[in-house]
């Protein structure tokens, strides 16, 4: 069976100031003539179909103009919720919408309950699996703590005990929304770190032949059966060495596994550029980027007059300004810069009650802490969802 997987398309989203509807548009009809001239069996969307909650009504029609697109070809689509998504919402009329082809899979509950499809050598068994908010479906999966790696672990036992009540020779993929380690994220996903540690192990997808994960936007191989795809489109500055594509998944009768990377439209380069401003409107280096989406880094020790109005006229796509002046090392902005790089919200409160009392928090303090991160985090969550 071909599969192609895809996810995190995000529609609705800017890139800045950018409208990317029409480059998404121009995405979906790449994904329709892939799945047509490719000879796709089935398609697979791993989670974040919109970029929030309540989409705008042009991203819907959008959707719905897919949806139409793929039914029309007579192949089966299966697609699960992701975090930015509402899963409610989503999943509207997904037992009428299944009749068709289109399978929504956004209820937890359901995640032991496959697609079934056929090919010449039997069936294969789709399990979706949406973005699962420890806070919310603990009970659901009755898992005592409530953290990613323990409800996706929960999930992953309904699928398993399912996969052995199925013929033998049946194949299986799992449709998932999670961080797996060993992925590399980009600063264009939002957070889901509630419930400490965001990331789960690879190994939690043992026992299926094809893992196919959404959620982080760079294309990544984390073993040959567990891929994401990454999002076709870039939506950060942090994606400008991305190469955005899909998978083409050829599932053989003995569940063995190949992968060809299918590219996705550029509707434009994307650079990041750093130096004085004098410096960047003169580099002859920097001609290949002036048709490009462009980040500037200012490093001037004082910061210059009109910057952007300046830049513009040689980058007339520059999106985002960033000022970074060169500093002493020991100038205490720098100093202060570095003690906070690369830590969580909990490391930085600790550090708090260290530097006010003298001494960092005990066991039971931190405890008090993790929790109070994680009950603002899922309020924002349940806010997101009910909206």
């Amino acid at each position: 069976m071909r599969l192609l997987h895809t996810s995190d398309w995000h529609l609705g989203r800017a890139f800045h100031r950018v409208n990317m509807l029409g480059a998404q548009a121009d995405f979906i009809g790449h994904l329709v003539a892939t799945v047509r001239e490719r000879g796709v069996d089935a398609v697979v969307v791993s989670g974040d179909v919109y970029d929030r909650a309540v989409p705008p009504l042009a991203a819907v029609e959008l959707f719905d103009d897919v949806l139409h697109r793929l039914a029309d070809l007579g192949v089966p689509t299966v697609m699960i919720s992701g975090n930015h998504d509402s899963a409610r919402r989503l999943g509207v009329g997904a037992g009428l919408i299944d009749r068709a082809g289109i399978h929504l899979r956004t209820e937890p509950s359901a995640c032991g309950t496959p697609v079934l499809l056929r090919d010449a050598f039997g069936d294969v068994a789709f399990y979706g699996l949406p973005y699962l908010e420890p806070a919310l479906v603990r009970d659901e999966f009755g898992v005592e703590k409530a953290g990613h790696e323990s409800v996706l672990a929960a999930a992953m036992d309904r699928v398993r005990a399912d996969l052995a009540t199925r013929a033998p020779g049946t194949r299986s993929v799992v449709l998932a929304h999670a961080f797996v380690t060993g992925g590399e994220a980009s600063d264009s996903e939002r957070d889901i770190t509630v419930g400490g540690v965001a990331a789960v192990p690879a190994g939690v997808f043992d026992g299926v032949d094809y893992a196919a994960l959404g959620h982080l936007h760079g294309s990544q191989t984390i073993t040959e059966r567990v891929r994401y795809s990454g999002s076709p489109l870039p939506y950060s500055f942090s994606e400008t060495d991305h190469r955005k594509s899909m998978w083409l998944v050829d599932l053989a009768a003995d569940g063995s596994v190949e992968a060809e990377r299918l590219d996705c439209p550029v509707p434009r380069a994307l650079a990041r550029i750093r130096g004085a401003l004098a410096d960047l409107l003169a580099d002859p280096e920097l001609a290949r980027h002036e048709e490009a989406w462009v980040e500037a880094t200012l490093t001037d020790a004082v910061r210059p007059a009109d910057p952007m109005a300046r830049l513009t006229e040689r980058f007339p796509h520059t999106l985002s300004l960033v000022f970074e002046p060169e500093r002493a090392p020991d100038d205490p902005d720098v100093s202060y810069a570095r003690r906070l790089a690369g830590r969580s919200d909990q490391q930085i409160a600790e550090d708090f009650v260290a530097h006010v009392r003298g001494a960092g928090p005990d066991e039971r303090e931190q405890a008090v802490l993790q929790d109070a991160f994680d009950t603002v985090r899922a309020d924002d969550t349940v806010r997101e969802v009910a909206r």
